[in-house]
């Protein structure tokens, strides 16, 4: 099993910045794409953003042009920086990888989640 720890949510006002930051562990093998995802109160959990290990991004239309995710294969770690901050961004920010680890003869293919980490934007 992979393991996701996310960092780097808080409080921040309207306009605001923040980084947030997912490092996998444990049964790695090849990590094909990582992400970030977000859930609301009373709200289904919807995408933010994705890159692959070639670096291809995918962006929610809500966050494009505020927000980059970038990827650090070495530390299989990925980011997200979060500019202009707005109240409709609030939410439990989770990270997810998609890969495959190899055993022996047996390959899994995993689509793991973080625990989430809290992003609150208000005045």
């Amino acid at each position: 099993q992979v393991q996701l720890v996310e960092s780097g949510g808080g409080l921040v006002q309207p306009g605001g910045s923040l980084r947030l930051s997912c490092a996998a562990s444990g049964s790695i093998g090849s990590i094909n794409a990582m992400g970030w995802y977000r859930q609301a109160p009373e709200n289904e959990r919807e995408l933010v953003a994705t890159i692959t290990s070639g670096g291809i991004t995918n962006y929610a239309d809500s966050v494009m042009g505020r927000f980059t995710i970038s990827r650090d294969n070495a530390k299989n770690t990925v980011y997200l920086q979060m500019n202009t901050l707005k109240p409709e961004d609030s939410g439990l920010y989770y990270c997810n990888a998609k890969g495959a680890f190899r055993n022996g003869a047996v390959t899994r293919l995993y689509n793991d989640w973080g625990q989430g980490t809290q992003v609150t934007v208000s005045s």
